[in-house]
């Protein structure tokens, strides 16, 4: 019974570790460090009186100037989304051709596959012959997530079946779409037909980072692929917030693996008699560390449509479906080593990191920017060009402008704090064509001045506003609100 009390206490005590914050001076050094891989003007993050951290203007800022792009530390599209769009996996770029956009969306429709509920189709749904080129044959084989319907929409005119084959063939090419060039395809190494590519790079950086371990391809480094597609089924019929956790523990998973390959080598057979140090899971963690945390079920909005005196009961079932989903996932990508990240103490708060430092990952459509081009051509171009593009838009309704949508968490967009008055935004510009967030400052910001940004809808009513924010565990004292107060 010590024993076991024991092991107990050191697991527990492993949990608390890796959610305790890290101290001042590594967070300073850390981000130190992660600025000077950003595209940025001189930020600094430092402690504040009230939030923790933010981030401060170490040079002067002009109104519309950028003052960070920051990248992706985990990141996914929208399981709904990826029959409007694909894109890179790794950076959300836009991939292929203006042509497979098009006839890809359309040949998915006329199969009757929508974008309305968040679940899989089943891959007999794929059974076309057609190929899409050398590097990308397989797209058509894409898990994508929907619904079979019955019927188009009324506002669309449907294109002939062989239109749309010649388009998401290739064998189709519109006119100016030569002006829109995409990069081409890149294939998931570990097979899975689910995740494609704008260059090697990428799908070298995802499988490394994250994807091996989540891949359910023949490729894949997980324990079982059958569990790991139960865990997606999963998640993507109840909340894909889920996929983020699952990306953010494979993740450390595989940062640990590699921190405890560098420090072994050379080592031979000593390395099978050292025990394990559990310095290389905190190692791991460290980027993650950086997040502020609740648990999930403790700090998500209670819904509009639940009753107050119904919310204990809400908050159980939301553990609940959270355990479920843990279950799963530990079924496919289960580490002993780094078994204290698969506890459900920890996966409620790496969900609920997301809960509360999310930020909406969009991508604008190339597919907007063709059919925009096409409009403002002048004449007579623009009416031979639109012989050919007008079925085509009729076809794609008012879905034509639809842009890549999904979640992700921005390590250093994450430490900006709060305001209902703030100085910057995130701002996608005409040349921010990927994942990475985009803040620009809204008004001049001076040198030692925090930056800051607004959670919610800043001109919302005063306790409207502090109930919104109450669910990020704060009341703003900004000076907006020291006035409306």
């Amino acid at each position: 019974m010590e024993i076991i009390c024991s092991i107990d206490k050191q697991f527990s005590d492993q949990i608390a570790a890796l959610l305790k914050p890290p101290p001042r001076h590594e967070v300073q050094k850390y981000f130190e460090e992660l600025l000077a891989t950003r595209q940025c003007r001189r930020l600094k993050v430092k402690p504040t009186a009230y939030h923790g951290k933010g981030v401060y203007a170490e040079t002067d800022f002009k109104e519309s100037d950028l003052v960070l792009k920051d990248q992706i530390l985990a990141g996914a599209q929208h399981s709904s989304n990826k029959v409007d769009c694909l894109v890179c996996s790794y950076c959300f770029c836009f991939i292929g051709s203006i042509e497979l956009q098009i006839g890809r969306k359309l040949y998915l429709e006329q199969l009757g596959v929508s974008p309305s509920r968040e679940s899989h189709m089943q891959k007999d749904c794929y059974n076309s012959g057609s190929s899409v080129g050398e590097d990308d044959s397989d797209v058509e084989d894409q898990q994508v997530s929907g619904e079979c319907a019955s019927s188009p929409s009324k506002d669309k005119i449907p294109l002939p079946k062989d239109v749309v084959e010649s388009l998401f063939n290739g064998e189709m090419q519109l006119p100016y779409s030569e002006k829109f060039p995409l990069p081409p395809i890149v294939s998931c190494p570990g097979g899975c037909k689910e995740h494609y590519y704008c260059s090697k790079s990428c799908s070298e950086a995802d499988w490394e980072s994250f994807h091996s371990l989540l891949c359910t391809g023949e490729g894949s480094k997980s324990l079982s692929t059958k569990a790991l597609l139960k865990f997606m089924e999963h998640a993507n019929d109840t909340n894909d917030i889920f996929l983020l956790a699952a990306k953010v523990i494979s993740f450390t998973i595989l940062r640990h693996r590699k921190l405890k390959e560098s420090r072994h080598e050379g080592k031979g057979k000593q390395v099978i008699s050292e025990s394990r140090d559990f310095s290389l899971l905190l190692e791991a963690w460290k980027p993650v560390s950086m997040g502020y945390k609740r648990r999930w079920w403790d700090c998500i909005a209670l819904p509009g449509d639940v009753d107050g005196s119904d919310e204990a009961s809400f908050r159980m079932q939301i553990k609940e479906l959270a355990f479920t989903s843990l279950q799963l996932l530990k079924a496919a990508i289960f580490d002993e080593e780094c078994k204290p990240l698969l506890s459900l103490e920890m996966y409620g708060h790496i969900i609920g990191m997301f809960e509360l430092n999310n930020l909406d990952l969009v991508v604008e459509s190339p597919v907007e920017d063709y059919f925009l081009y096409i409009d403002d051509l002048p004449l007579p171009g623009k009416e031979e060009a639109e012989q050919t593009t007008k079925p085509i838009l009729d076809a794609l309704g008012d879905d034509y402008s639809i842009c890549c949508q999904g979640t992700a968490f921005f390590p250093l967009q994450s430490c900006m704090n709060h305001s209902c008055r703030p100085n910057a935004k995130a701002f996608k510009r005409e040349e921010d064509r990927d994942g990475q967030a985009t803040i620009i400052a809204l008004q001049p910001i001076a040198k030692g001045e925090e930056i800051t940004i607004s959670y919610i809808d800043e001109d919302l009513p005063f306790e409207e506003r502090q109930a919104l924010l109450a669910d990020y565990g704060f009341r703003c004292r900004c000076s907006k609100c020291l006035e409306e107060a």
